[in-house]
């Protein structure tokens, strides 16, 4: 006899109300491992990635704005939560990413809509930086009941990080087609930005890591942006330089920027084996189940930045500074694959994890 899915009761909240707040992730990471696609020859698979990102983002933005008129109560909650609000950060992170996507997937030459949408995707983003990360901020800082540091920090403040420097990279790309001194001096303020995020926030999580205890539930996929975060920065920092021979601004502080690139490239590095590690130790010996949450999306977005990064910042220090990175080129092809397979992983688990959904509707 079939057995059938009981009707969703009443009291039972909906897939729109409890809606993750980081889910844009899923544009970021696809959107990045179209660009990395693109970077190595792969225009094919680039070009169904950035659909697919395209999207989601659409889809994603349709089902926040019912959220948002249905479960108001909800979307502020989420955003006023140490644990959960810097996740709509995402938003803006998954705007700039797929801005970025539009142009370089468009090939040396992109098409007038594909420069266009980008543009607008960065007037979008950055308006969208400006509000909520201050509205979170703000908020954050003013509750009144504030959970513990061990209770209320974790990797997905990063995303200020991310979200900061997304506009940095975004507004580098578009400043090229804009020819507008002050979107330079954003993208480079921006840039700044983010680094200054990076140092305070990624002091408090070490502190976390090393002076409280750390159980296998805690140790979630958003800590793979302790590395992604710096990798978003390398990216900027990379692009940043190509503007120096056209840009006195960018000229001027060129060795800044020069080393401010290296550092964060080689401070993701070093994240990797510890996040390797730690992932080791928490699916194989403390033998969490590995089942889909949204969550994974934040480690696919870190690996397909990193390779990313990696092959534009080899081409930066070549083609601006005249110094040969080639030791390092194998980086970034390595770092694509390992990307792409967890994409396709994460993405066949979510699809799999939406099916129940589609027979109980179908059932019921």
């Amino acid at each position: 006899m079939q057995e059938t899915v009981p009707p969703r009761t009443a009291h039972e909240p909906s897939r729109i109300a409890t809606l993750f707040p980081g889910y844009f992730a899923l544009v970021m990471a696809t959107g990045i491992v179209a660009i990395a696609a693109e970077l190595r020859g792969f225009g094919s698979i680039a070009a169904v990635l950035l659909v697919i990102a395209a999207i989601a983002y659409v889809v994603l933005w349709g089902l926040t704005g019912a959220r948002l008129v249905r479960y108001p109560g909800r979307i502020l909650a989420d955003l006023t939560s140490h644990q959960r609000g810097a996740g709509f950060l995402t938003i803006v992170a998954g705007t700039n990413v797929l801005g970025s996507a539009f142009l370089v997937t468009g090939g040396a030459d992109p098409a007038v809509w594909r420069r266009t949408t980008a543009e607008v995707l960065w007037f979008v983003g950055l308006a969208l930086w400006v509000g909520l990360l201050y509205a979170f901020v703000v908020a954050v800082t003013i509750d009144r009941e504030k959970p513990s540091l061990d209770a209320g920090i974790g990797g997905v403040w990063l995303l200020l990080v991310v979200s900061t420097e997304s506009v940095a990279v975004l507004g580098a790309r578009v400043s090229v087609l804009l020819h507008a001194d002050w979107v330079v001096f954003t993208a480079l303020a921006t840039f700044c930005i983010g680094a200054m995020f990076y140092i305070v926030i990624i002091g408090l999580i070490f502190y976390r890591w090393t002076f409280f205890p750390m159980g296998s539930l805690q140790l979630t996929p958003p800590y793979w942006i302790n590395m992604g975060a710096l990798a978003i920065a390398t990216l900027a920092g990379s692009l940043l330089l190509q503007l120096a021979p056209a840009s006195a601004l960018i000229a001027a502080v060129q060795p800044f920027i020069a080393g401010m690139t290296v550092l964060f490239w080689a401070f993701a590095t070093w994240w990797i084996p510890i996040l390797i590690a730690v992932g080791f130790w928490r699916h194989v010996m403390q033998r969490v189940p590995l089942s889909y949450d949204p969550q994974y999306w934040a480690m696919v977005f870190p690996l397909g930045m990193y390779a990313t990064c990696t092959a534009v910042m080899l081409a930066a220090f070549r083609s601006v500074l005249g110094v040969d990175l080639s030791f390092l080129s194998w980086v970034s092809p390595l770092f694509f694959w390992v990307a792409l397979a967890s994409w396709v992983v994460v993405c066949v688990a979510m699809v799999a994890s939406l099916w129940p959904s589609r027979v109980a509707a179908a059932t019921a």
